[in-house]
């Protein structure tokens, strides 16, 4: 028995001595073998796969990914094509019966980038530029109008940090082609229907375009199926540039170096001549805008705010008004032909609690009012909406109650009422008066915060946004 007790402890002394032995071999051969002795290193890129979100800035390819997500079936035919509508003056005259009596409901909402571009509007479909973080992209999406449906979306990767938002800008459309300006200062043409990329612009690589500080706040113009732009870069001022085939057409030497600004273009007849007038960084300037010399710089004269984003308003008399903030207030730009020879004086300069200005939204020319909501630095006016004679730009002739205040929300006339959004996403609706006007009623759209994209208006249909949702509001 004794005997048969000593073999077994034995055997388990063996064993154990084994399995250690095996063991600990284990370990060293897993730390001499080199599983990559018979491998070479592979060069970045050598695999072809297509960069992340990490690639840089420069390498941009405008318009290079697309997602269709469902075909559009609507009819309706209303258009608000781009920033301040056709005719420029964010006025709508419509057939459809606005229903001032409730509220109006929530059609649908999409949920967005922090951003505040706008969105336009046509033949039934809702278009904005949106910019997506996880894939640092920007991106144009596309709407139906009545259901809210996501129909396609074109994007392309370009990465930015966060700067109080990214897109900012509406784009132009029409029956042939949609046409944005990026954050980057990246301009981007699609079918609208479609969403096949026809062409695209890089402007900072192609006239050394500086971006603002709060990125490009330039909404794109288009004048006889020509897209007017203002690069403002090293060499170039402006740009004429064919919608079909991305041509540029004409160039205005940059000969006041002026730069990039928030401010748009906006299209005037001034003295009989259609003339392309800019706000920019360091002066306002006036291109030719007719055919015999399209493109020819025909007056500009200094004015320098550190930031300008509204664009200038041509008031009855001709005059030019400008506005903008951090303390600009406003000016008033008078231009002249004497033989062919322009000049253009600012005849009229003043602080913001001083007379008429405006440090985002520009000012809507109504009738006999010129409409507005005064920056911070407004005095007692400011975040109102005010109400000036275009005649007189000094002295208020109207301003709303002392609770009624909007910051930078955007504001346009429908008919004869005026739709006015708070910053935080209520909106004030007035009827318009000869020299006045008078609260009809308002509206808690959600608990936003920063509602600054202009509205759009077609059909029926309201679109409002802020930092991070578009709303679709059934108005009639």
């Amino acid at each position: 028995m004794r005997t048969l007790m000593l073999k077994k402890k034995n055997i388990i002394r063996l064993v154990t001595i084994l399995v250690t032995l095996i063991f600990f071999g284990a370990i060293v051969f897993w730390h001499i073998y080199t599983p990559m002795e018979h491998l070479s290193t592979q060069q970045p890129g050598a695999d072809n796969r297509p960069e992340g979100p990490a690639r840089s800035a420069d390498d941009v390819i405008i318009g290079e990914f697309f997602m269709r997500y469902a075909e559009g079936s609507s009819t309706l035919t209303g258009q608000w094509p781009c920033f301040r509508g056709s005719d420029y003056k964010n006025i709508v005259h419509t057939s459809h019966l606005i229903n001032y009596t409730s509220d109006f409901p929530v059609q649908w909402k999409v949920e967005t980038g922090e951003g505040y571009a706008a969105p336009v509007i046509y033949n039934g479909r809702v278009y904005f530029l949106d910019y997506n973080e996880q894939l640092s992209s920007d991106a144009l999406r596309c709407f139906d109008l009545e259901t809210g449906t996501e129909l396609w979306r074109r994007w392309y990767r370009v990465p930015m940090k966060r700067n109080h938002g990214f897109s900012r800008t509406v784009p132009v459309i029409s029956d042939k082609y949609i046409i944005t300006f990026g954050p980057e200062a990246h301009v981007m043409c699609c079918d609208p229907v479609t969403g096949d990329l026809k062409w695209t612009l890089n402007l900072k690589k192609q006239f050394e375009s500086e971006v603002p500080g709060w990125y490009s706040g330039q909404c794109p113009r288009v004048e006889d199926n020509q897209l007017i732009l203002a690069p403002a870069g090293t060499e170039i001022l402006m740009i004429g540039v064919d919608c079909e085939t991305g041509e540029i057409l004409w160039q205005t030497p940059n000969s006041p170096a002026y730069k990039l600004s928030h401010s748009s273009v906006t299209p005037m007849v001034i003295h009989g001549k259609k003339t392309y007038v800019y706000a920019a960084e360091g002066g306002v300037c006036g291109v030719s805008g007719e055919v015999a010399d399209r493109g020819k710089l025909l007056w500009n004269v200094a004015w320098k705010p550190s930031v300008i984003a509204p664009s200038p308003l041509q008031l009855p008399s001709g005059d030019i008004l400008l506005t903008a903030g951090y303390g600009a207030g406003g000016a008033l730009l008078q231009v002249k032909n004497a033989d062919s020879r322009w000049s253009a004086t600012l005849i009229d300069q003043y602080k913001a609690n001083e007379g008429l200005s405006s440090e985002q939204q520009t000012p809507i020319l109504y009738e006999q009012m010129v409409i507005t909501v005064p920056p911070n630095d407004g005095g007692g006016r400011r975040g109102k909406l005010v109400a000036y004679s275009p005649s007189n730009i000094r002295t208020p002739i109207w301003e709303s109650a002392a609770d009624e205040r909007f910051g930078y929300g955007p504001y346009m006339v429908i008919d004869n009422h005026l739709f006015a959004l708070t910053n935080t996403a209520e909106l004030y609706i007035y009827k318009l008066e000869q020299r006045s006007m008078t609260l009809v009623r308002k509206q808690r759209i959600a608990e936003g915060a920063d509602a600054w994209g202009p509205l759009a208006y077609a059909d029926g249909y309201l679109m409002v946004r802020d930092a991070e949702w578009v709303y679709c509001l059934k108005v009639d």
